[in-house]
């Protein structure tokens, strides 16, 4: 195994025994392997992958994909049934709620506990256990035995254990997810500190966070290897199958290939046709900002019973030179094309940092919920969101559209494209935050 190489899984492989019965057990033991008194079930079925070090990898798939037996087998927690793992350093885990920790024990008992199982020494402990408990912030808590500790109280110890353990890689597994704001902030401070030096397996099924942490995605679906590739490749194609399942038969959704367009388009562009397709802004708050028109090229998917046409943004005030300047009022129109019957279309956006964070949206759902505005096949609809233009700092932004029919509660999103515009800021001002607003006086004084 590679010094660069974190984990290593090769070829790994869990299969589960099910008996239906109690007495098929005592059957297979006394018939031994002549004949099967079980069903076999495979949580993970010839799995290979490798982390290297110091990368951030997030584990992504529908519950009962073998997430949680995979981390388990890379923790050495659970036997493979075949295959095999290798770790380079030491490793820390979040698993599944309370594990690790004996219910009788205090809080300070499962510290102590814990952290030996980790190698570390009494004397390292008592002098990490002040942190350790700040850290956790359950108070006189810790002096209880766990039994009696809430979701949260478990996690919030459990998680101050495995920061103060020195740990090379770190696993997580879901827990942060009933943990409350404050404390999971704390969290997600410590783990963007600790990228800096050590391993991250995330595993979540809030695709922001794993958009936000993770250079990689691993895609598991019925014990088996899915797809794995770049975080936001990954997020894109998880969410057009969780969608999938969620319409079964009623909607088909088709991968958009804009392969033949992209090939078409590689050439030069003519100088005449930019104006249509490029916008600058010059931003007065020290930013300068390009909108790109990618309708063309942008991906997604759709149904085939409606089509998104175009996406454009348009200035509402100040001086109609087509040049925005941050803060003013503008207007984001989206307009669709119905090739079948839609009753309650629904037209919506989403505005996107690089890391897939959504920084602002609104779709027409709180109009058509109340007036739906039916399209028969042939029709064209347009939305308009009037909004004010924030400032935003350097990178580069996406805008999501989508064109969808239903209501609140059941609705199939018949066409949605990922980059359908794409916004390229270089600010030189905005700091701080995902987005900027402009201060109108900034004071300091004696008083």
């Amino acid at each position: 195994m590679s010094s660069d190489v974190a984990i290593a899984v090769q070829d790994l492989s869990k299969c589960y025994q099910i008996y239906d019965r109690p007495q098929d057990r005592l059957k297979q033991m006394l018939m031994r392997s002549r004949r099967k008194y079980y069903r076999e079930f495979w949580a993970l079925d010839g799995v290979s992958l490798e982390v290297g070090r110091g990368e951030t990898v997030g584990i992504v798939g529908r519950n009962g994909s073998g997430k949680s037996t995979l981390l388990q087998m890379i923790c050495g927690t659970l036997n493979p049934t075949s295959g095999a793992v290798q770790t380079h350093g030491k490793v820390a885990a979040l698993l599944e709620l309370g594990s690790g920790f004996n219910p009788e024990f205090t809080g300070r008992e499962n510290v102590y506990m814990s952290a030996s199982i980790y190698g570390l020494t009494r004397e390292q402990v008592d002098s990490r256990f002040a942190e350790i408990a700040a850290f956790a912030d359950i108070g006189d808590h810790i002096e209880q035995p766990v039994k009696n500790y809430s979701s949260g109280m478990y996690v919030r110890l459990a998680f101050a254990v495995i920061a103060h353990v020195d740990a090379d890689i770190l696993v997580i597994d879901e827990a942060l997810a009933v943990g409350d704001a404050v404390f999971t902030q704390k969290c997600m401070r410590f783990i963007r500190k600790f990228k800096a030096t050590g391993t991250l397996l995330f595993v979540s099924h809030d695709m922001s966070s794993v958009l936000n942490l993770c250079e990689r995605v691993i895609w598991l679906h019925e014990g088996k290897l899915r797809e794995a590739g770049p975080a936001k490749d990954i997020a894109e194609n998880y969410l057009q199958y969780t969608l999938q399942e969620v319409y079964g038969e009623a909607a088909a959704l088709k991968a958009i290939d804009r392969t033949q367009g992209a090939a078409k388009d590689s050439g030069s562009q003519n100088p005449e046709d930019a104006a249509d397709t490029e916008i600058s802004l010059a931003i007065d708050y020290g930013s300068t900002a390009t909108v790109i028109n990618n309708l063309s090229d942008a991906n997604g998917w759709k149904t085939g019973s409606g089509e998104i046409v175009s996406v454009e943004l348009v200035k509402l005030s100040g001086d109609a030179d087509g040049v925005f300047a941050g803060g003013e009022v503008a207007c984001m129109k989206i307009r669709a094309t119905a090739h079948a019957e839609m009753r309650q279309p629904i037209i919506g956006f989403l505005v996107r940092d690089r890391l897939g964070q959504d920084l602002l949206g609104e779709n027409t759902l709180p109009v058509t919920q109340f007036s739906p505005v039916s399209v028969a096949a042939g029709e064209t609809i347009e939305a308009s969101f009037r909004f004010r233009l924030p400032m935003l700092p350097n990178g580069q932004y996406v805008v999501m559209a989508s064109l969808a029919d239903g209501d609140l509660y059941e609705n199939v999103q018949h066409h949605w494209l990922h980059d359908a515009l794409i916004i390229n800021v270089s600010s030189s001002k905005v700091r701080w935050g995902l987005v900027g607003v402009p201060f109108e006086e900034i004071l300091v004084k004696k008083i």
